[in-house]
């Protein structure tokens, strides 16, 4: 087939590179010049794990390319993908849709055939549906089906997302439209992955039940975990029991400081927004959200306390900066509220990150210090704060930490540490729902939720 890709940013480019290795000829159009030369010379502007090998790979043997003219890319194009940004808008954080249908619009006009319109970033339910009223009002004289396929597709692990889903979901009502979409996915279901086939606005709302779900998941762990602090209950205890119930599973229950990320807190905030137009609100999702809320804004709290009180004048070296480990996305990460608090109070804070550091100096702000290393930021410091689980993190030693660090406490929010073990290396532990007393009993081989592996890259994706 030949496909084009409307956007080149994290959704176009993951899937581009991606449908291009089923041996389909795509284009993605990057509407902004200086990212457009950027991808064209295999410069990805951002981190997802064999992401950029797969782009130069598909790129050097002709199936993958880079445009800006729209009418010369959708020449006798197949299918066009819509991947463009749908950032939260300024006042009640709805998704804004203006470069959807600004892109729709100059699709219309550049099209010189029939073709199918496939909605790929995250939308609100009803807009794959607008933007085939807005199709057939534009180009009457052409067919045009217009279909959902909503992505599923989690920082650091997107091309194993890709490649080897759960299940591919297509929403759609034209006979053309669903016989092309389920031949380009052949390879997957070939691969084991389960074909969804429904409506429009069912696709587009099962991806944000999904995530609001994962992120109910989390918040109810967490609050177990609060639970454990208060009653001395061992919360990685908790999690193995109850992921051993098959009706439960293992994902999504390790405790922490509260998800972020781009995924799922916008789309917990869109589908609040959606039952509620629909004047069917969801209590639960809403209460997830102030869950999550709340536990972010109490994390520097948690500090400070752990401090005696007060980090006035205190060194604190922050590890991890971005939402979960593999990524250096640090949209609604929770270390940044926690950084900015600190400095307010008065800490001098020095922060590490492998991946996001250089990303993150605009967000940091005056009175925090950057550093290169994970050594060279717990060097001298009084308290070490761990914020995201990254594999060079897990393998300091307490015996390390004794080494770099002035002061002996630790604030664990990703249970890193076994508590007895830093207690016997005489350091003061804050951890998450874990008594100090916990030894973590090892959990079955088909149980992996303390510790997710790091994704593959796309060679290894492709071979397996």
């Amino acid at each position: 087939m030949h496909l084009a890709i409307m956007g080149g940013g994290y959704v176009g480019l993951v899937t581009g590179a991606c449908l291009a290795t089923f041996g389909h000829k795509v284009t993605i159009i990057e509407a902004d010049p200086q990212r457009y030369r950027s991808l064209a010379v295999g410069d990805i502007p951002f981190h997802e794990p064999g992401l950029a090998d797969l782009v130069l790979f598909q790129r050097d043997s002709g199936l993958l390319t880079f445009a800006m003219d729209l009418e010369a890319a959708l020449c006798g194009v197949d299918a066009v993908f819509l991947a463009v940004e749908t950032p939260a808008r300024r006042g009640d954080g709805a998704a804004d849709l203006k470069y959807v249908f600004a892109a729709v619009r100059q699709m219309a006009a550049a099209l010189s055939g029939p073709a199918v319109i496939v909605t790929k970033s995250t939308m609100p339910v009803g807009t794959t549906r607008r933007i085939s009223r807005m199709m057939h009002e534009l180009r009457p004289d052409l067919h045009i089906e217009v279909a959902a396929n909503p992505e599923f597709l989690r920082n650091g692990k997107a091309l194993l997302d890709f490649l080897r889903p759960d299940r591919v979901v297509i929403g759609c009502e034209g006979p053309r439209a669903r016989a092309l979409l389920e031949a380009l996915y052949v390879p997957l279901v070939r691969r084991g992955a389960k074909l969804v086939t429904t409506g429009l606005e069912t696709a587009e709302l099962v991806k944000y039940a999904s995530n609001s779900f994962l992120a109910m998941k989390i918040g109810f762990i967490n609050e177990m975990a609060d639970i454990c602090d208060k009653v001395g209950a061992d919360i990685a205890d908790v999690a193995l029991g109850m992921s051993l119930d098959r009706r439960i599973g293992a994902q999504f229950l390790q405790p922490g400081p509260g998800f972020g990320g781009s995924g799922l807190p916008g789309d917990t905030e869109a589908l609040a927004r959606i039952a509620q137009k629909a004047g069917a609100p969801s209590r639960l999702v809403e209460s997830t959200i102030a869950s999550n809320t709340a536990r972010k804004a109490a994390l520097a709290g948690r500090i400070i306390k752990a401090c005696g009180g007060s980090v006035a004048g205190v060194h604190v070296a922050i590890l991890g900066l971005t939402f979960k480990p593999e990524t250096d996305e640090l949209s609604e990460s929770p270390a940044l509220p926690v950084i900015s608090n600190l400095v307010k109070e008065g800490a001098l804070v020095r922060v590490y990150d492998p991946k996001a550091i250089n990303v993150a100096l605009a967000k940091l702000g005056p009175g925090v210090f950057r550093h290169e290393s994970a050594r060279s930021a717990l060097s001298g410091a009084d308290v070490a704060v761990f914020m995201t689980e990254w594999a060079e993190l897990q393998k300091i030693t307490p015996r390390e930490l004794r080494q770099w660090m002035r002061g002996r406490r630790v604030v664990d929010f990703r249970n890193i540490f076994e508590p007895s073990a830093l207690r016997a290396a005489g350091f003061d532990l804050t951890g998450v729902g874990r008594p100090l007393s916990a030894i973590r009993q090892r959990p079955p081989a088909d149980v992996t939720f303390m510790r997710p592996s790091l994704s593959p890259n796309f060679a290894q994706a492709l071979s397996s």
